[in-house]
């Protein structure tokens, strides 16, 4: 299930991609199957081993070559990414930003990887379906590492234009998911033995396997309206300088945390 559209991204193959907060790699397998030259790179140590072994099961399986998985993937922390100036053509920043408490200096070390030309997509919790989220349940997102603020598109846009990056196009994804969360939040978000919760988790489990007409029509229809994540997408201009990254007290300009995993 991909919230980002790599065809809107422009990614194009033998590109070199990051994908930052990999997750369980849903957005860095996709880009390899595409011939893209991956980075995975997450700040949780079981994700960034989970990635590895898909990722090595596939050059295994001769589904993808050695050389697309680059550095395979990475534990590192967003605020010091551990890569030169330029490195990627394309990156993914998915359902990340919200996050970082200093989401300024990380969109700024994200700007920074970016070649001039290059193009990123950035995700997050759109504002509408992730207020009543909140307004629903505290303990949807007041825990260790959950969501610490809910960004509306335009203050997004005035924030990663501030980092030197030029917004190309938006537009939201997973419409379906919407009501998922808020039945969730409503009974609970970690009651996963309530009846219509586990229904309505079947039921989209069912969609992302078989994928039929119906369901992607209601997906089409109902995103715009209801989308849980606002994709927007930008680009890093070819010959604007990079702007000074945000000051951080106490804190290096740049912080390498990379650890193996």
């Amino acid at each position: 299930m991909l919230t980002a559209d790599f065809d809107r991204l422009r990614a194009a193959e033998g590109e070199r991609l990051l994908d930052l907060g990999c997750g369980f790699g849903r957005h860095a397998f996709e880009a390899v199957r595409r011939g893209a030259r991956v980075v995975a790179l997450d700040a949780g140590r079981d994700e960034v081993v989970q990635v590895r072994a898909v990722m090595a099961a596939m050059v295994e399986a001769g589904e993808v070559q050695a050389d697309q998985v680059c550095a395979g993937a990475l534990q590192a922390n967003a605020l010091g990414l551990p890569f030169a100036d330029g490195t990627f053509d394309r990156i993914v920043a998915s359902e990340v930003l919200e996050h970082i408490a200093d989401d300024a200096t990380a969109m700024h070390e994200l700007a920074r990887v970016l070649r001039p030309g290059g193009t990123m997509a950035v995700t997050v919790p759109r504002c509408g379906p992730e207020v009543l989220n909140w307004l629903l349940s505290d303990a949807y997102h007041d825990v260790p590492g959950g969501h610490i603020r809910i960004y509306r598109r335009s203050e997004l846009r005035r924030r990663l234009q501030a980092a030197g990056l030029r917004p190309i196009g938006a537009h939201h994804a997973h419409g379906l998911h919407s009501p998922y969360w808020w039945l969730r939040c409503a009974v609970g978000p970690t009651n996963d033995t309530n009846r219509a919760v586990a229904a309505y988790h079947r039921f989209l489990v069912w969609d992302i396997e078989r994928r039929p007409l119906l369901t992607r029509v209601l997906e089409r229809v109902l995103s715009p309206l209801i989308g849980k994540s606002l994709v927007l997408y930008v680009e890093k201009s070819l010959h604007a300088a990079a702007p000074e990254p945000p000051a951080r007290s106490g804190v290096p300009a740049r912080v390498n945390e990379m650890s193996a995993a």
